[in-house]
């Protein structure tokens, strides 16, 4: 029978013997897989170096992206902002005052034998015509006559006159702007007469007979050009004669 010393330190070394055990099976197995990564080819990293990308395995590999910015379509770049404006058309265009049509209806009116064409006077363009208004009344206002209210009221009463007949007389159909157009363009030799009373009286046969010229030269216009853009053959006659009223309207503003 062992002395309780003896008994004492067996258990005690049993104990360590049992508690070194695991860590000595760790580390047999840490040297085992190491030794297995190093027949396989591959190098176990040090705890405190550095792991380039390339040494990890394809199954811890990241697959994100670092320090790269993903693109997002919604976010235009600097070129495309410079290709878009690029691509926009002019301020003048955007607004619909076309120089080029401008002229084109100009000389139209200013030659009634000229044929007229019907695309371009099917356009709804109201710049000439405030200009011609514009005009109209000042030239009356220079013959001392403050006569703008009375243009624009006439204006506006014989364009629904005019829109409301040619609707009528013709199968295609005509709108408010497209007539506001036409019978303001040819007003443009109504500019002419006004500006002749600024330097010489119109009250006589000579002022008379001009007033007509005039009266005829703008309606024949205008008739013109609603026959060639409504296709109304045959019924020029018929179109200039409510012209001609409402032109004369605007000839006895200038005359008296």
């Amino acid at each position: 029978m062992g002395s309780p010393v003896s008994n004492r330190a067996g258990s005690r070394g049993d104990f360590l013997v049992n508690f070194r055990a695991p860590w000595n099976w760790t580390g047999k197995s840490r040297k085992n897989n190491s030794r297995q990564l190093v027949c396989q080819g591959q190098e176990l990293p040090q705890p405190d170096a550095f792991v380039p990308l390339e040494m990890l395995s394809s199954s811890q590999s990241y697959i994100g992206q670092i320090l790269q910015p993903t693109y997002n379509p919604e976010f235009l770049s600097h070129s495309s902002y410079a290709d878009s404006f690029d691509e926009e058309p002019p301020l003048l265009e955007e607004l619909g005052i076309n120089f080029d049509h401008i002229w084109q209806k100009t000389l139209t009116v200013l030659n009634p034998i000229k044929p007229a064409d019907g695309s371009i006077m099917n356009e709804t363009d109201l710049t000439g015509p405030m200009v011609f208004c514009l005009a109209l009344g000042a030239t009356l206002l220079l013959a001392g006559k403050v006569h703008f209210g009375y243009v624009y009221g006439i204006s506006a009463v014989g364009c629904l006159g005019i829109h409301a007949l040619l609707n009528l007389m013709s199968i295609a159909g005509v709108s408010y702007g497209c007539v506001a157009s036409v019978l303001g363009y040819c007003l443009l030799p109504m500019v002419v007469l006004s500006s002749c009373a600024v330097f010489f009286s119109l009250q006589g046969i000579l002022g008379t007979s001009l007033a007509l010229i005039i009266i005829g030269w703008c309606s024949l216009s205008a008739s013109k050009i609603f026959i060639s853009a409504l296709a109304m053959e045959g019924q020029q006659l018929l179109v200039a004669y409510p012209c001609a009223l409402l032109y004369g309207l605007f000839a006895l503003l200038t005359v008296f």
